[in-house]
C-alpha cells in the first residue's frame, strides 16, 4: 500500500471486518456487510470524498446490527488514520454543507489527533427501513475514536429521515475529501504550531 492508502482487518468474537481505502481514488466502492442501508450511506462517503473503498463484514446480525455498524466505524477510522500517515502537508480541516430537498446538514472535521464527537441530529423516526437510526451515532463515535479526529455533525433542517441521513454522509465525504487533501503550500510541514498531531 502507498502512504495514501490502507488495509485494516479487525476480528472479534462479534465481527470480522476488512477495510481497504485509497485516498487518491475515484469514488469506487464495493461493500459486503449485510447492512444495506449503511452500505448506501458509505457509498456517499466514497463517491463524494473520491475515495476508493472496499468493506467486507461478517457480524452477529442475528442479534442486531449494532456490533457490525460500530465496528465498521472503528475499522474505517483506523484505515483513515493509517492512510493519512504522518499528516505532513495535510490540509487537516474540512467542512461541508449538503442539502437534499428539505434537509440540510453540516459536517466539520479536524484531523487533530484528539478524538471528539459533537453530534446534533434528531431523526423524526426511529428507523429507516429496518435500520435503527441510533446506530449512526455509534458508527461516528467508533470512527472518531480510531481516526483521531474531532467531528461536528449538525442536521440543520429536515423532516425526512432518509434525506437527513443522506445529507450527513454526503457532507462527511466532502469534509473528509477537503481535510485529507495535500496542501502544496504546506508540503513537508506539520499543519500545527505544536509540531505534531
Amino acid at each position: 500500500m502507498t502512504s495514501r492508502s490502507a488495509r485494516i482487518e479487525r476480528n472479534t468474537l462479534e465481527t470480522q471486518i476488512s477495510v481497504t481505502i485509497n485516498l487518491e481514488g475515484t469514488g469506487r466502492a464495493v461493500f459486503s456487510t449485510g447492512v444495506p442501508f449503511l452500505e448506501h450511506m458509505l457509498d456517499q462517503i466514497a463517491r463524494h470524498g473520491l475515495f476508493d473503498l472496499d468493506i467486507t463484514a461478517q457480524g452477529d446480525l442475528h442479534i442486531d446490527d449494532h456490533h457490525t455498524v460500530e465496528d465498521i466505524g472503528i475499522t474505517l477510522g483506523q484505515a483513515f488514520a493509517q492512510a493519512v500517515g504522518d499528516k505532513k502537508g495535510l490540509c487537516r480541516y474540512g467542512h461541508a454543507y449538503v442539502p437534499l430537498d428539505e434537509a440540510l446538514s453540516r459536517v466539520v472535521i479536524d484531523f487533530s489527533g484528539r478524538p471528539g464527537l459533537v453530534y446534533d441530529v434528531k431523526f423524526p423516526r426511529g428507523s429507516i427501513g429496518r435500520f435503527d437510526v441510533d446506530l449512526f451515532r455509534e458508527f461516528f463515535q467508533g470512527f472518531v475514536n480510531h481516526a483521531g479526529v474531532t467531528l461536528h455533525i449538525d442536521n440543520l433542517k429536515g423532516s425526512n429521515a432518509h434525506h437527513i441521513a443522506e445529507t450527513i454522509f454526503k457532507a462527511m465525504g466532502r469534509a473528509l475529501r477537503m481535510a485529507v487533501a495535500q496542501d502544496p503550500r504546506m508540503a513537508g510541514m506539520m499543519p500545527s504550531t505544536k509540531g505534531t498531531l
